[in-house]
């Protein structure tokens, strides 16, 4: 998996924290978390055109959540910065050197190796789909509770009481 998730995350992150309706320009968010803007931009609108961030333009523009924090799962920011391919792609290299000599009956049956990466994959993709940005806000909020007052004011937005 690529940095562009972990980034996203943590826009998404800083936007639940800051809650409100007013754009952050990507200058602010890269520099928020020390990002290239231009490589954190491309990935912002990747989130954009799934849905989840809303892109406006212009010198007051910037990203805002496109829905609440509780309905984006963790799952939906993966599938639109890495895309829908299998995280293990099996080649059948079982078919190749030794196995190259055994009948085709052999391989009727799906590779063992092949099925394991898959429900394993399976179940990673049920667990991101499960937690959503506020599950991750909330356990945020518990580990380092003075963050999110502390991301508020960074980004001009009064601590929350």
């Amino acid at each position: 998996m690529g940095q562009g998730v972990e980034w996203t995350l943590h826009v998404l992150l800083t936007l639940a924290w800051l809650d409100d309706e007013e754009p952050v320009t990507v200058a602010q968010l890269a520099t928020g978390h020390d990002l290239p803007a231009p490589y954190l931009n491309k990935q912002l609108q990747a989130l954009a055109r799934a849905g989840i961030l809303e892109s406006t333009p212009g010198a007051r523009g910037g990203f805002r959540l496109a829905r609440p924090a509780a309905s984006i799962s963790l799952m939906d920011v993966v599938v639109a910065v890495e895309g829908t391919q299998d995280a293990f792609r099996c080649t059948e290299i079982r078919q190749q050197g030794v196995g190259g000599d055994l009948p085709r009956s052999a391989f009727d049956a799906p590779c063992a190796i092949s099925a394991s990466m898959r429900r394993a994959e399976l179940a990673w993709r049920r667990e991101l789909a499960g937690q959503t940005v506020a599950d991750v806000r909330d356990e945020a909020d518990r580990h380092a509770p003075g963050a999110r007052d502390a991301t508020r004011r960074a980004y001009g937005r009064q601590p929350v009481d």
